[in-house]
């Protein structure tokens, strides 16, 4: 696989970059671990201080890394300004609050005495070297949720980024070495996907986390198994939107469209199969569709535009075949699923919503990374939760409903890493973000986030 940056608006291949050799790959390993060794023992305030310079740092740089981020995936511009401006709260939350949630933790003085000791507490302290391993679609976002709290738990990081967002992945290397980080605390891998293996078996690293496919977070699970070595995996989501009869229906069909197009459809937490309660279903459906058929698509470059093109030539196949597997066993098209014309070489596709879909097809399971809805009648909540609950994945929900049981059952009984209501899921610094099944394990975000890539050490003393 090449690095490159290639324009997804065009298909023009923008610039290449050569891979990581061996030895220059060695040297960066062991800077990382040499970083380690005396960066774990800065004390808060420093890293306070580094990470909200590099806060500051990527503020001033928004309008022109929104712009990259845009040229090498095809995000809406707005959207990537967006994306890069949540990276900068998140970083001032961690670092204003990291202390807080890596303190010493005190247990009952009761429980001190029964184990025979005169003291004892708990103390988190870091790991080492935590290699990442992340995707293209939320290129900025996905790093920072990790090396944020990362840094401030005194680990280091050392980033294999998508092949196809190279300068987003390099400029992220930069901002925290314009910062002020010691040397090693923070690399960019130009590495491919065969070199990972290697690195993640090198002694040297710590631990491991992957945003990605199921097929990607298995491989890393394996290997890091392999060595006994700490991992989190977010992997994919095939989240389901259920609106009941109490919904405010023209606003659930509002923030649906919003849902499940953000960042061009290519988000493993937008809402993807939409369970509407047959009371609902004829009112909520004709104004979604109404809205889908309506978006922007155009040149991600655009402020207007709302739905920029899919990431690569290989992502808008996979989506079409979905598509066509659907039609051909029967399902209902009720807006888009083609191409659209006057374009040029991008690649686009139709804000797609699909009705009529049975256990037997692809999309049923399969995950539709792309602008692509599928529409689910329901007759009961019963039967709501059956279906959404029938999918290999577990990442988040979104319920819409103003009735306190049909809440309370919906917290209880969704299979998924977090319940929203009435309102679409978003990850925030302050709530901890993972899922269930295949959508792996683990969290990131919040305080849980930031233990997960800590030594939470027993001290104990007679």
């Amino acid at each position: 696989m090449s690095i490159a940056t290639v324009n997804p608006a065009t298909g023009e291949t923008v610039r290449t970059f050569e891979e990581l050799g061996p030895e220059e790959l060695d040297r960066r390993l062991e800077l990382a671990r040499l970083a380690h060794l005396s960066y774990r023992f800065t004390g808060f305030a420093e890293r306070r201080r580094l990470l909200h310079r590099a806060a500051d740092l990527l503020e001033e740089d928004l309008d022109e890394i929104s712009r990259t981020v845009t040229l090498e995936m095809g995000k809406p511009v707005s959207q990537a300004r967006a994306e890069a401006a949540k990276c900068v709260r998140s970083m001032r939350w961690y670092a204003d609050r990291a202390e807080g949630l890596l303190a010493d933790e005190y247990p009952d003085e009761a429980d001190v005495k029964d184990s025979g000791a005169s003291r004892a507490y708990v103390r988190y302290r870091p790991l080492g070297p935590v290699l990442a391993v992340m995707p293209w679609n939320f290129p900025l976002w996905q790093v920072i949720r990790f090396a944020a709290p990362a840094l401030m738990a005194g680990n280091t990081g050392l980033l294999k980024h998508a092949s196809n967002v190279p300068q987003t992945a390099l400029y992220l290397e930069s901002l925290f070495q314009r910062a002020g980080y010691p040397e090693g605390c923070f690399q960019t891998l130009l590495i491919g996907s065969r070199a990972v293996e290697g690195v993640l078996r090198d002694p040297r690293v710590a631990a491991a986390t992957l945003t990605g496919s199921e097929p990607a977070g298995r491989s890393v699970a394996s290997i890091a198994g392999d060595e006994i070595k700490k991992t989190v995996l977010e992997l994919g989501g095939s989240d389901p939107f259920l609106v009941l009869p109490s919904a405010d229906v023209a606003e659930a069909a509002r923030v649906a469209v919003t849902a499940r197009v953000q960042n061009n459809g290519q988000s493993c937490i937008a809402a993807k199969r939409f369970i509407v309660h047959e009371a609902v279903y004829e009112e909520f459906t004709a104004a979604f569709v109404q809205r889908m058929r309506a978006l922007r698509v155009g040149d991600p470059m655009d402020e207007d535009t709302q739905v920029g093109p899919l990431s690569s030539e290989s992502g808008r196949a996979d989506l079409e075949s979905l598509v066509e597997d659907a039609l051909a066993r029967g399902a209902d098209l009720l807006c888009g699923g083609h191409r659209p014309e006057g374009l040029g070489g991008g690649w686009f596709y139709e804000p797609t919503v699909l009705a009529g879909i049975t256990p037997e097809m692809r999309i049923h399971q399969e995950e539709t990374f792309g602008p692509v809805a599928t529409l689910y009648r329901v007759p009961d909540l019963d039967s709501a939760l059956a279906m959404a609950n029938d999918s290999p994945f577990g990442l988040s929900s979104n319920v819409w409903t103003q009735d306190p049981e049909e809440t309370e059952r919906c917290v209880a009984e969704l299979e998924a890493g977090a319940v929203y209501f009435n309102g679409m899921t978003a990850s925030h610094a302050a709530f901890p973000f993972g899922g269930v099944k295949r959508s792996g394990y683990g969290r990131e975000l919040s305080g849980h986030g930031i233990r997960e890539f800590c030594n939470i050490t027993t001290v104990w003393s007679a």
